[in-house]
């Protein structure tokens, strides 16, 4: 029913349940036509990018530069470089130079428009840019000179924005993290400086999306285990810490390119309208559902924040919570600043340019940004596409939303399969004139289910049927 990103840990033995899930998969994207293999042009276009790109005369590879990424990434489009300065931080965040490398009308441009973003399956990831690129030459690896954009960010004692500034240079990361070993080593004493100030800057960070009212919604993988028997079991792998610290990094930018944008009078910002009074009223239905307490009056991100991320329960509360965030969209100007230029979640103009490896639109936010900072003219080829990347990316994330919700019909197929004539106990959380919607007590999984109850109410379902090879349910009240 919701978004989600889902781990996928088949046995190793080939065949059974693992075998549908994965002909599954690939079914989803041939029906949802999810690009497959980069054309020839396209690829012969990126090697050559890969060791011809127009490389910045500014040099800042003596700064130690690190990155924190999921262990399996290879395209990493960020490096932080985080020193205290006087009472307060300078923060240095190191994004992936991808316009060097993409020439501007060119076949690699072109097909990064028609896929909009990287599409994550539970199998497999399918690219915004051939690997040549993301994996290669443009990606922040490890003790490789890379170019990039650097944001540099001064900030006060409580972790407050005061001078923003954007330019291109020469990185060179140091060290690669992942958030387990970042949250291992902060807690244990021993992580360098660079860690220890993205704790506390991000805490700081975290306080002042607090006060703005903002609402941050960490959501968690979703793990899919096969045991020795052939059986999968759905679980919430919960958010650490460290994936907040670092997430604070990224908003953080994201806000000073919006100020930036603003006060240039061009650029694209990611907005977002507050949310509906039915979509607020319809989760505090399945908070209750859930069994989990929201005293009135306590805003929704305020009770985002009091969910326990090692409760599978309040885990799936996180995913059900997407409702709150619906009307996302992105909105050019060139000229004049938009008239609601808020991201009600941010609570706080915003845009992004964080991940120009994984997603299209940030790339011509960079250039924006950069060009405003060093008083040159935003590039007419820039200012021409500014129009076209709300649709394109629309297209883009119906598509992989679409996706992403049929692989987890069909993971939530797998694993409802042992319970066939089985009755389950479960919660209704939603109402409507085809059936309820039902959150299973027992299990991470929220369905719909043939039959009338009232929202709250604890009910029995029976599992009817559970079709992998269609990702379809059926569930009956009982």
């Amino acid at each position: 029913m919701a978004k989600r990103h889902i781990v996928f840990r088949p046995a190793a033995q080939p065949g059974g349940v693992a075998q549908q899930l994965a002909e599954r998969f690939e079914a989803v994207r041939r029906e949802f036509e999810v690009p497959d293999r980069f054309p020839p042009d396209v690829v012969a276009e990126a090697a050559a990018a890969a060791g011809a790109a127009a490389l910045p005369g500014r040099d800042e590879t003596a700064v130690p530069f690190v990155t924190i990424d999921p262990p399996s990434s290879m395209d990493l489009d960020q490096a932080m470089s985080i020193e205290r300065r006087g009472d307060g931080y300078r923060v240095r965040y190191a994004i992936a130079d991808v316009p060097a490398f993409v020439r501007a009308g060119g076949a690699v441009d072109a097909e990064a428009r028609r896929r909009g973003q990287t599409v994550y399956c539970p199998d497999e990831r399918v690219q915004l840019h051939p690997a040549e690129l993301s994996e290669g030459a443009a990606s922040l690896l490890p003790d490789q000179v890379r170019p990039a954009f650097v944001w540099d960010i001064t900030l006060d004692a409580d972790g407050e924005g005061t001078a923003v500034e954007v330019y291109r240079a020469l990185v060179r990361s140091v060290r690669r993290y992942d958030y387990e070993q970042v949250q291992k080593e902060v807690d244990a004493g021993t992580a360098e400086e660079c860690l220890v100030l993205l704790k506390e800057v991000g805490e700081k960070r975290v306080l002042l999306e607090r006060r703005r009212g903002g609402a941050s919604l960490p959501m968690p993988e979703q793990e899919v285990e096969e045991d020795e028997h052939g059986a999968f079991r759905i679980s919430f792998r919960p958010v650490l810490a460290a994936e907040d610290w670092n997430a604070q990094i990224s908003l953080l930018t994201g806000m000073g390119a919006a100020d930036l944008m603003l006060r240039g009078k061009v650029g694209i910002l990611r907005t977002m309208p507050p949310p509906e009074p039915r979509d607020l009223a319809r989760f505090r239905r399945q908070a209750a559902a859930a069994g989990v307490s929201w005293p009135e009056g306590l805003a929704y991100g305020e009770f985002l924040r009091t969910l326990d991320r090692t409760n599978p329960r309040h885990l799936a509360l996180i995913h059900e919570a997407t409702s709150l965030f619906r009307g996302a969209g992105y909105t050019p100007f060139d000229g004049t600043a938009p008239e609601q230029p808020l991201h009600a979640a941010v609570a706080n103009p915003y845009a992004h340019v964080t991940a120009p490896l994984r997603r299209l639109v940030d790339r011509f936010g960079l250039v924006v940004c950069e060009a405003l900072c060093s008083g040159q003219e935003v590039p007419q080829w820039v200012r021409e596409a500014l129009p076209t990347l709300p649709d394109l990316m629309a297209t883009s994330d119906r598509r992989t939303n679409a996706v992403e919700r049929a692989c987890t019909d069909a993971v939530e197929a797998a694993e409802l399969r042992p319970y066939l004539g089985r009755t389950l106990d479960a919660v209704v959380v939603d109402e409507n004139d085809k059936g309820v919607v039902v959150q299973l007590i027992e299990l991470a999984v929220v369905a719909r289910a043939a039959g009338r109850a009232t929202t709250g109410e604890t009910v029995a379902v029976r599992v009817d049927a559970a079709d992998v090879s269609t990702g379809s349910l059926t569930l009956t009240l009982v």
